[in-house]
């Protein structure tokens, strides 16, 4: 409906139409257009009419056209709803359609689905169980395995009569079930490791307290007790037989082989593995032959008579030491099971033996030139202490200096030879017969014979 129907009509069907029409403002013109503002008080009757004459106006008006147009307004009116009935019943028949294609898809797939995801929930929880169980008894079976084995060794506390018909081979035994061991346990707290969870199974724990440990430590004595007992002879010239220095050797390698195996395989970043256990009882075997000969010869060059015997002793023990370092040049290093673990490598190089990395820990060329030059080192002060203390051992010791040098040329030439039971083996060592023949070892003789003499003064 507009201004320009038909039928005239003096309503301002603009003002009424304005989207800024305010009824407030609308009301206040009406009555100010029909009152005096000073006037009190108002009359609000005639705008009044005014307003309900115009709403008569305009419902007479909405009347007319409604007559006038009913049967357009009818007939648009029923095809509105018609056309909303067959949108209604199409948008029906397709809901419906859709709802039965939902309920065919819930059955046939979202239920099954349901039960597929419980199945494998089921299904995961019995595989790690049963890769659990598998790790339990793989452990469980190590474990008894490593008691065996450690069984075969003779007990620690048996007389050294028994303890030479211990199965050393029972070492390297022991060494790779407790490697296996190691590298079970290594990382329980790693998914997807063959230990996953070890650690919260009692049993594990029982094995690991009660066996694993242990008997590693007992290993670990056992070795380091053999590597300290290692003798190729004695100062009184007995040497053992050809079956016996390889007995000693097939001993000596075997524990060898133990202490490298199983030094610590946790390295820090940017750290190099090296067989600490075994370079520890070795440093401490050295260490110990050292300490007894400094002693040894410090009491004897305070009262001469003993010092041929003394010097005889630490030839001796320096041979001892030139016949390990033969086996440890002869004997290779031992292909590591944990070749890596944690992303670290862990074994010595492929082809070298065992001297290399003591010979490398100690920064030096020789365990003889060690021996003696470390000795030399530890002699000196002793002498000085001797000469300091005056006395007839000082003035003995100065008058019979040149004997005694040539005493101690004479030891350190004779304990730096390799000893014969070594010599004559057939694993002898290529090059230690030409050192013997050269007799290379003016420095060291030089170095000892200075300690001494060199200290005594005029």
């Amino acid at each position: 409906m507009s201004a320009n129907d038909d039928e005239p009509s003096y309503i301002d069907y603009e003002t009424f139409l304005d989207p800024a029409f305010s009824p407030s403002e609308f009301a206040n013109t009406l009555v100010l257009a029909t009152n005096n503002p000073n006037d009190a008080p108002l009359d609000l009757s005639t705008p009044l009419s005014r307003v309900l004459f115009d709403i008569q106006e305009i419902d007479s008006h909405i009347d007319v056209l409604t007559t006038r147009s009913a049967i357009p307004l009818l007939t648009h009116t029923k095809n509105q709803n018609a056309a909303s009935a067959r949108i209604v019943a199409d948008v029906d028949a397709q809901i419906k359609t859709l709802n039965d294609s939902y309920r065919q898809l819930e059955k046939e797939v979202i239920q099954k689905h349901a039960e597929a995801e419980e199945v494998r929930q089921v299904a995961s929880h019995l595989w790690e169980t049963l890769r659990l169980g598998r790790a339990v008894g793989r452990c469980l079976q190590l474990g008894r395995q490593l008691e065996i084995q450690h069984s075969e060794l003779a007990s620690p506390s048996a007389p050294p009569t028994s303890r030479n018909k211990e199965d050393h081979r029972a070492l390297v035994r022991c060494t790779h079930s407790l490697l296996s061991l190691r590298e079970l346990l290594s990382a329980p707290s790693v998914p997807g490791s063959e230990g996953f969870g070890l650690d919260r199974v009692d049993a594990v724990r029982a094995v690991r307290e009660a066996v694993v440990i242990p008997v590693e430590r007992s290993v670990r004595d056992t070795a380091e007790r053999i590597i300290r007992e290692f003798s190729m002879g004695s100062a009184s010239g007995s040497t053992p037989t050809y079956a016996q220095s390889e007995e000693i050797k097939a001993r000596t390698i075997s524990a060898l082989t133990t202490l490298y195996l199983l030094s610590p395989t946790s390295l820090i970043k940017g750290e190099k593995w090296a067989p600490t256990l075994m370079l520890q009882a070795l440093e401490v075997y050295l260490r110990s032959a050292l300490q007894s000969s400094v002693a040894g010869l410090s009491r004897a060059l305070a009262t001469l008579p003993s010092l041929e015997r003394t010097l005889a002793e630490v030839s001796a023990r320096c041979q001892n030491v030139v016949a390990l370092e033969t086996v440890l040049e002869g004997t290779k290093v031992p292909t590591h099971p944990l070749q890596t673990l944690g992303g670290k490598t862990i074994g010595g190089e492929k082809g070298g033996n065992m001297l290399q990395p003591l010979l490398a820990h100690l920064e030096t060329g020789s365990l003889a030139s060690y021996f003696w030059r470390t000795m030399a080192g530890g002699l000196a002060s002793r002498v000085q202490d001797i000469v300091n203390k005056g006395g007839v051992s000082a003035r003995t010791l100065k008058s019979n200096r040149q004997s005694v040098g040539e005493a101690i040329r004479e030891c350190v030439v004779r304990g730096s030879q390799v000893p014969s039971s070594i010599a004559t083996g057939s694993s002898r060592v290529k090059g230690n017969g030409d050192r013997e023949k050269g007799g290379q070892w003016e420095r060291e003789v030089a170095v000892m014979v200075g300690s001494v003499v060199g200290n005594l003064g005029r």
